[in-house]
């Protein structure tokens, strides 16, 4: 397996199961992810310079196919239902074992990054892409550490991202092909089967939704936020669309944030 970029010589991602992958390129720059999205035909470049990506048959999120792994931990503190579908541990070990197995020979690009700027709230995050640009796509969403941090850096939470591998839902336990599995216990988000990167983004957010309130006693928000001179603050809430990043950039004061708190 050959290993260039920045790495963690803390913890590899052998830890995951993963052994075999071909290359594995860590924490790449944007610069560097762009030319290989080009070279592995997964974009081209706009006029204007920046990388244009198709996410394939899926546009948007797929709340329906997002489950959580049900076991002694989650079983008493999931509020289960339509938007929290329960999934069973066994049938998780058993799809994970197929992915793994599925990325054996592939080139591999990961990234260490943090959800959350506090240290007292913020999650260590390892993801695993056999995309180059979801990889950018994380890059640019979360918090990057600093190059003396990755040599030591340890995960809290992991996502394995393999759009390329599609479920066997008789087999697999899915509904479809494709899935966003939670395992709380594990620390892992699996995904298959869809392209669609915000994926990783909702599914990280879900797992703070989590963490935070059930953990640390801290509030999660859908909303955007802003401050103005004399600090007074203005939050922002509203459904996925409904004009909060609008409201929230305005000229007569500083954005806090557009999406999540």
């Amino acid at each position: 397996m050959e290993e260039s970029g920045i790495k963690s010589t803390a913890c590899g991602i052998d830890t995951l199961g993963i052994t075999q992958a071909e290359k594995v390129y860590w924490n790449l720059s944007p610069a560097e992810l762009i030319e290989h999205a080009l070279k592995n035909s997964e974009g081209k470049l706009t006029d204007t310079g920046s990388l244009m990506c198709d996410t394939g048959k899926f546009t948007g999120r797929a709340p329906k196919d997002r489950f959580i792994v049900k076991d002694t931990k989650t079983a008493d503190t999931v509020w289960w239902g339509g938007a929290n579908m329960p999934f069973e541990p066994d049938i998780f070990d058993a799809l994970y074992k197929k992915v793994i197995e599925y990325l054996k020979g592939k080139t591999l690009y990961v990234r260490d990054a943090y959800a959350g700027a506090h240290p007292d709230y913020r999650l260590n995050l390892r993801v695993v892409n056999t995309k180059a640009w979801h990889n950018l796509f994380s890059n640019n969403l979360f918090l990057r550490p600093a190059k003396e941090e990755l040599t030591q850096f340890i995960p809290n939470f992991t996502i394995i991202c393999a759009p390329e591998f599609l479920a066997d839902p008789p087999t697999d336990g899915t509904r479809q092909e494709n899935f966003v599995i939670i395992n709380f216990t594990k620390n892992i988000i699996l995904i298959g089967g869809t392209a669609y990167a915000g994926e990783m983004k909702k599914g990280i957010f879900s797992v703070l939704n989590y963490i935070l309130p059930h953990e640390k006693n801290t509030l999660t928000m859908h909303c955007s936020a802003n401050i103005g001179k004399n600090g007074d603050t203005a939050i922002f809430f509203g459904l996925s669309g409904t004009g909060k990043t609008t409201l929230s950039a305005d000229p007569n004061r500083n954005l806090i944030g557009d999406d999540e708190h």
